[in-house]
């Protein structure tokens, strides 16, 4: 055990669990302070930095990277007839680009990160160092002594102090939250399968444009040969997996980067007029429901942010930023326009607008650099739900699972194999289900939507709890990401019966295993807190507990953190003999991104030394 803290108590039940004050109150502040200083403000130098940005290309960003594949063939599946009809759908990608993943995420949520994590989770956790709101009521004040315990604090009277007691005076409000939590958590599970799916998919059915004699089912062979050597790799970490995508990814942008510009060039700059709002409120004016409809697939050219700051374990802010605004924005931005352009002179391809205006020159290397970009858009989200999965572990939300760390460097690097190949078999069967990309679209923009809205929700209380925002900015940020989440919500909700059934099926299904796993926590815990052996009857026994003490050390496992656990009644009244030393050893995890080695341990003992038994808190 790494530098434990002994401190020793004759009596478990009076006190508090840890009296760490002496132990933190002297020197220790000094170095205490500067190790949580080390760990809030972990700093990169700018080589460092621009190799992360550029490994990020290959984690982070493929899955919005390679929405120009089918957004167009989503927004107008049946074809379009108007020139305007383009412009305006244009006008709505170019604003729901900058709107959500840039002003949204890159500016404003990456920033409300716990020390590095992102996700539902990593909100949840945040706002559980600044409110009791955790169900599990294992929590102590000794937690906040750790060094990477970071937490503001409010004044009494504050409008985020009323918010706190308002959030821990109502149990239903905690459970909400929870429940909250748990649907973004599970939509991005959702988005895990679905991506992979709508992008090999999409990718794959460029045979059939250059090739129209191809059978589908060939198609549809290929994407699921392509998705089993996806997931198969993904026991190398990403690490690795970063630096042999990112080449791919980056490749990927400057050329639909540079078909754009040459489609521009080719067929004349009047899309982008499309830069006035005013195309936004025609399109939406004139189309009336079928323009509204419509907004499930413009939707999809958003799809991906989620999984954006999801994936933010593996990579420091400030990487994933100069990445989006100086290479993935511009590019996408052209990328659309270019499509855009080439439509408005060629209405009737609107199903499959990007291999039509591909140069035919470069069409068969660009399609080999479009399915590979699909396998790395698939990353993003598989690398996601390893990290929400992950976080939900150590929330007590999910049964346990094997998580193997694949770098020394970052933590947030992991790999899951059980759920690697329930991803894989799940995938597989939507792809081969639905053949159809524009019904996996459908599904994929369902779930996309509706964590967005939850990361929403959760932001508020951020803004209010830990931010200290005022009620202008609040209601400012709010009002804005609702009318836009909520618009594009209410445009899915129509085509549930069109593929949307599908992420709220197999979210339906996680939601209830992560519910009921976190509910028999719950209960366990409260079960052994209250079943636990008083100290007055050990106490009572003597030093021999009433037993034969033979020589060894007996480790008993227990979920308390305090107390003697009543398991250990059953063995003094069943067993002839017990070790001449007793250790109760109990897991504890903290709503915090990682805790420090030195500072993992809490060794105490239980009664007199002469009972030699001690308990031991790993954290």
């Amino acid at each position: 055990m790494a530098s434990p803290l002994e401190i020793d108590e004759e009596n478990d039940n009076k006190g508090s669990m840890w009296d760490l004050q002496q132990k933190f109150d002297q020197p220790m502040d000094a170095e205490a302070g500067r190790l949580k200083n080390m760990y809030r403000e972990k700093k990169f130098s700018a080589l460092l930095l621009l190799q992360l940005a550029y490994q990020s290309l290959g984690v982070v960003y493929g899955d919005l990277g390679t929405s120009p594949l089918y957004v167009f063939y989503n927004t107008f599946p049946y074809g379009v007839d108007d020139s305007e009809k383009v412009i305006g759908a244009l006008s709505l990608i170019i604003y729901s680009l900058t709107l959500v993943p840039l002003l949204k995420y890159v500016f404003i949520v990456l920033r409300a990160n716990d020390n590095g994590q992102g996700g539902t989770l990593a909100l949840y956790s945040l706002l559980c160092r600044h409110a009791n709101i955790k169900i599990i009521p294992n929590q102590h004040r000794t937690d906040e002594k750790l060094t990477t315990y970071s937490r503001t604090t409010f004044q009494e009277k504050s409008f985020a102090a009323k918010t706190q007691r308002w959030l821990e005076q109502h149990k239903f409000i905690k459970s909400t939250i929870l429940i909250l939590v748990l649907v973004g958590t599970c939509m991005v599970i959702g988005d895990g399968i679905l991506a992979p799916a709508i992008s090999v998919l999409s990718a794959a059915g460029g045979i059939k444009v250059n090739k129209p004699e191809v059978d589908s089912g060939v198609v549809v062979l290929v994407a699921v040969v392509i998705l089993v050597g996806l997931f198969s790799i993904q026991r190398y970490g990403t690490d690795r997996v970063g630096w042999l995508f990112a080449p791919i990814v980056l490749l990927w942008f400057l050329l639909i980067g540079g078909i754009g510009i040459y489609n521009l060039w080719r067929f004349g700059g009047s899309v982008l007029r499309a830069f006035s709002p005013l195309y936004v409120y025609r399109y939406l004016r004139d189309g009336h429901k079928d323009s509204w409809l419509s907004l499930g697939g413009i939707l999809l050219s958003i799809t991906g942010t989620e999984a954006l700051f999801a994936d933010l374990a593996n990579f420091p802010v400030s990487s994933v930023q100069i990445a989006f605004t100086l290479v993935v924005f511009p590019c996408l931005l052209l990328a659309y326009s270019g499509q855009a352009a080439y439509l408005v002179n060629n209405l009737h391809h609107s199903q499959d607008v990007f291999y039509r205006c591909i140069p035919e020159k470069i069409y068969w290397p660009v399609f080999v650099i479009a399915t590979l970009a699909a396998v790395v858009a698939s990353q993003a989200t598989i690398t996601a739900t390893f990290s929400v999965i992950k976080q939900a572990l150590a929330h007590g939300c999910f049964p346990r699972v094997k998580v193997v760390h694949t770098s020394k460097k970052f933590l947030g690097q992991i790999y899951i194999p059980d759920i690697n190949w329930i991803l894989m078999v799940l995938c597989i069967a939507v792809t081969a289900g639905f053949k159809n990309q524009n019904q996996i679209g459908n599904a994929y923009g369902t779930a996309v939507v509706l964590v967005m809205l939850v990361t929403t929700l959760l932001m508020i209380l951020v803004m209010i709890l830990v931010w200290h925002c005022h009620w202008i900015l609040v209601v400012a940020f709010t009002g804005l990401s609702l009318i836009v989440e909520c618009t594009y919500f209410s445009a899915v909700l129509f085509k549930i019966n069109q593929g949307g059934w599908a992420p709220l099926a197999i979210a339906g299904v996680f939601l209830i295993v992560m519910y009921v796993w976190h509910y028999e926590t719950v209960k366990r815990y409260k079960f052994e807190l209250h079943s636990k052996v008083s100290m007055a009857w050990i106490l009572g026994l003597g030093p021999s507990l009433g037993l034969v003490r033979v020589p060894g050390i007996g480790l008993v496992y227990t979920e308390l953190a305090r107390g003697v656990p009543h398991i250990f009644s059953h063995f003094i009244t069943n067993l002839p003999a017990i070790h001449s030393v007793v250790v109760f050893i109990c897991v504890k995890y903290l709503p915090v991104y990682t805790v420090p080695e030195e500072e993992r341990f809490l060794v105490k003992r239980i009664g007199p030394k002469n009972y030699h038994i001690f308990r031991c808190v790993a954290r």
